[in-house]
């Protein structure tokens, strides 16, 4: 397992340390300033259909470590060498699958298809699409689901956000701030929905969905311990997202 604690001493550049000191003030700050910013613009995004500005906001959070952190504190954080490679794969899978369970879910609960997430997020997905196109637009879409929002925001929420309130709280409340954080803004892509010039609150959908994105997050924190390294969420979240543009393109009902 990981260490149980960041030191805190030496984790923040000299010239952050005049405005902040790492603790969970500064890790409530982050929770503001991005995940304000991105629910905000993936809001906007699901109107215009245009999602590159929120890929921005997903860059900064790539960038966010190497602005804030020094070397020893990026390294306190889990960027590093991962401790059991073989984990990579298997959190990759293990995030394919609860995907998976996500998605089987919202079936077996919902019969309409405006309360179930898959078929919102498919909605920026052109609606006609030849057999010859299908794999084309899968790949297209998938390359870039794998790599903005999960070394983004596992940089951002498993990363800097967790390290924040470890101090105070300890790892394992601290993966819970971190994921109610990553779960509550995510209400942005399904929950609170755009629809027909008209946005809509689902409320029993949109409780689901945050209590699914809190577990996944739960999920990706645990395989960040096992593989001791951020590179375990990173590779859970993506192998996420590619189970979700695979389901998108590939419905197997």
């Amino acid at each position: 397992m990981m260490e149980q604690s960041i030191s805190h001493k030496s984790t923040l550049r000299p010239f952050w340390k005049h405005l902040f000191r790492y603790n969970w003030k500064f890790g409530l700050f982050l929770i503001l300033l991005f995940g304000i910013s991105r629910f905000v613009f993936v809001l906007h995004a699901n109107v215009s259909g245009g999602y590159n500005t929120a890929f921005i906001i997903f860059l900064l959070m790539w960038f966010t470590p190497l602005i804030f952190l020094t070397r020893q504190g990026r390294k306190e954080i889990g960027l590093r060498r991962p401790r059991i490679f073989l984990w990579l794969p298997a959190s990759f899978l293990a995030g394919g699958l609860c995907c998976l369970m996500v998605f089987v879910l919202f079936g077996w609960l919902f019969s309409d298809p405006i309360d179930q997430p898959l078929n919102y997020i498919a909605g920026a997905v052109p609606a006609e699409i030849s057999d010859s196109d299908r794999l084309t637009y899968f790949i297209i879409a998938s390359i870039p689901s794998m790599l903005f929002s999960p070394i983004g925001e596992e940089m951002l929420y498993r990363g800097m956000i967790h390290g924040s309130f470890t101090g105070q709280f300890g790892e394992t409340r601290a993966s819970v701030f971190d994921s109610l954080a990553f779960a509550l803004t995510h209400l942005a892509n399904f929950g609170i929905i755009y629809q027909n010039g008209h946005w809509h609150f689902l409320l029993l959908p949109a409780l689901l969905w945050v209590v699914c994105m809190f577990v996944t997050s739960q999920v990706f924190f645990r395989c960040k311990q096992t593989a001791g390294s951020l590179y375990g969420a990173i590779f859970s979240h993506a192998g996420f997202n590619l189970a979700m543009m695979y389901l998108i393109f590939y419905p197997p009902f």
